[in-house]
């Protein structure tokens, strides 16, 4: 291939993407900033952002419980069940208040189970001021960190990861030994803005193909073999100080970085093992056309592979990825007519729900659980209210779901005020004092840094335009630590009592989950004496007798299980 032939084809280069295991790939590695944060940042933690493309609705996300009626009243022809149903909504943590209390969609029951164990939380009403329910103005105002009025060239990752970069030259100092790797990489083929930083063309290795094919393809480009006085193919003139010759040194080196994005991403990719956790690949009920296979199963498990390469820290260092899933825009066919519960938009929050927690079950089999949290992101939610096409229309805030091992589980907000008659789910929380909290805590940037280079004021503890301050989002951790606590205060055994007891006793459990409660009594040698309950339970507190009758004397062993509960506390019986 001659250079010009090259060069012809960069547009098509730039607008396509590598693929691993089929998925498009883009590296993002403008001017270096990218790879040189690997030899400077001060942590391995990585930051995924899984964009909601579209514009979720969230009340049939999180359905607020206290105000069921009014809002079945709202959205009659939608509304998610609370009862007499199959299908109905998952009550997800009754130790809230009430009025902050919400019921998942029946199907993110996998969602359930990862906030049971700690690894969920959720951040009601996010938005930005003056929210005009634009898709493209949305998502640009979202990406670049700015306000309504704002029109940023750069995007807030980019800035982020400017602040951490060495005074080293790209690209003749990169890729190097010690920092091969692209720091954020993005999948699909659309070039966002959020990676853009001030100043800069955004590069983008955008290969369509296999890892071989694509090693191959770049291998065999013959470009240097061109006959003119610079074997790159550049004018004898010296342009390197114009517009024109910063842009063509860029174009010059997409050769050279592409072959090396190629061969060390296709490398690591390779000494990964495939995953030992089953990802969910379709929809398990009746879907939509085109809504049964799970768009982001293969989006985590290439993060996975990534990251975990060859084992013993081979993986990439690569520090944000971009992932997304399609279909939010829900205007018509949301739900379908014969059951709210199914249709486009259940489809959508399923495979979220399932691929987040294989995920989450992947990195733990990796080793990797410490290293990574994950946050939502979507342009704006939906209208309180449906339209009589079983849909909703564009809203303003909405939720934001976090996940991972770092993340400080619970909710964080309050349900909207539904009696009011506004059209929209208000804005409880600025999505950068979101964004700006989980770099202050996760990503363990300085705060001044995050006010005055990446947001452009202080949106953790600073003053707001409309009076106030801003208060510290807790929604992720320095140092992670156990989750036991938050685990304890959801399932437990409160006590036994009388102990010891003759003949019955009662027991006092809370179970955050309805399930099937059993409660078994054993003898210290591990001998089961008798099933004391088995039954299925709501979730909440309960207290129970329990018959002791024709039981000897002595001290057992009594056991508790109900879902994600296990607990046993000894009990003596006398008679």
């Amino acid at each position: 291939m001659r250079r010009r032939d090259f060069l012809k084809k960069i547009p098509i280069a730039a607008g396509a993407s590598l693929t691993l295991n089929s998925i498009p790939v883009r590296v993002m590695a403008e001017k270096g900033h990218f790879l040189r944060l690997a030899e400077s940042s001060t942590n391995d933690r990585v930051l995924i952002i899984l964009q909601l493309h579209g514009g979720n609705d969230g009340l049939n996300t999180l359905i607020p419980v206290d105000q069921y009626d009014l809002y079945y009243s709202r959205r009659a022809n939608i509304a998610i069940p609370a009862r007499n149903s199959v299908r109905k909504y998952i009550p997800l943590d009754s130790t809230l208040p009430l009025e902050d209390q919400v019921g998942l969609h029946p199907d993110m029951i996998d969602a359930k189970d990862l906030y049971d164990r700690g690894r969920m939380g959720i951040v009601q009403g996010v938005s930005y001021p003056n929210n005009n329910g634009s898709h493209f103005r949305g998502r640009d105002i979202w990406h670049m960190g700015g306000g309504p009025d704002d029109y940023y060239s750069s995007g807030w990752v980019g800035r982020y990861l400017q602040q951490e970069i060495s005074p080293q030259i790209y690209p003749d100092d990169f890729p190097n030994s010690n920092c091969p790797d692209p720091l954020a990489i993005e999948m699909g083929s659309d070039v966002s803005l959020v990676f853009h930083q001030p100043g800069n063309i955004p590069t983008s290795i955008s290969l369509a193909g296999t890892p071989d094919s694509f090693a191959n393809l770049v291998e065999n480009l013959e470009g240097f073999d061109d006959q003119l006085i610079d074997p790159r193919g550049k004018p004898p003139t010296n342009l390197d100080n114009t517009p024109y010759g910063k842009e063509m040194n860029w174009i010059l080196g997409l050769e050279d970085k592409s072959e090396d994005y190629a061969a060390r991403l296709k490398a690591v990719y390779d000494a990964s093992s495939a995953s030992s956790v089953t990802y969910p690949e379709v929809y398990p009920f009746n879907a939509p056309t085109g809504s049964l296979r799970n768009p982001l199963s293969s989006q985590l498990q290439i993060v996975a592979r990534l990251l975990a390469g060859g084992g013993a820290g081979q993986g990439v260092g690569t520090k944000v990825f971009m992932l997304r899933i399609g279909g939010f825009d829900t205007h018509a066919g949301q739900v379908e007519g014969y059951d709210p519960t199914m249709g486009a938009h259940a489809t959508k929050l399923y495979h979220i729900s399932a691929a987040m927690k294989a995920f989450q079950n992947d990195l733990k089999a990796r080793g990797l659980e410490d290293r990574v949290l994950t946050v939502t992101t979507s342009e704006f939610g939906r209208r309180i209210d449906s339209n009589g096409s079983f849909g909703t229309d564009h809203g303003t805030g909405g939720p934001m779901m976090i996940f991972g091992k770092g993340v400080n589980p619970g909710i964080t907000g309050t349900n909207q005020d539904l009696s009011n008659r506004e059209r929209n789910v208000q804005m409880q929380y600025d999505y950068r004092q979101v964004y700006a909290n989980i770099l202050k805590d996760w990503m363990q940037v300085d705060e001044e840094v995050i006010a005055n280079d990446i947001f452009f004021g202080n949106f953790i503890d600073g003053p707001k335009e409309d009076g106030g301050f801003y208060e510290p989002l807790p929604v992720a951790v320095e140092q992670i630590t156990s989750t036991e606590g938050f685990f304890k205060d959801r399932f437990k055994i409160n006590k036994i009592y009388p102990n010891p007891a003759a003949g019955k006793t009662n027991i006092s459990y809370f179970i955050n989950t309805e399930n099937q409660v059993n409660i078994q009594l054993f003898d210290l040698r591990g001998r089961l004496i008798k099933v004391l309950i088995n039954e299925r339970k709501t979730a909440g507190e309960h207290n129970q007798q329990l018959d002791l009758r024709g039981i000897e004397s002595g001290t057992y062993i009594l056991k508790l299980e109900s879902g994600l509960l296990k607990e046993s506390m000894k009990l003596i019986i006398r008679e």
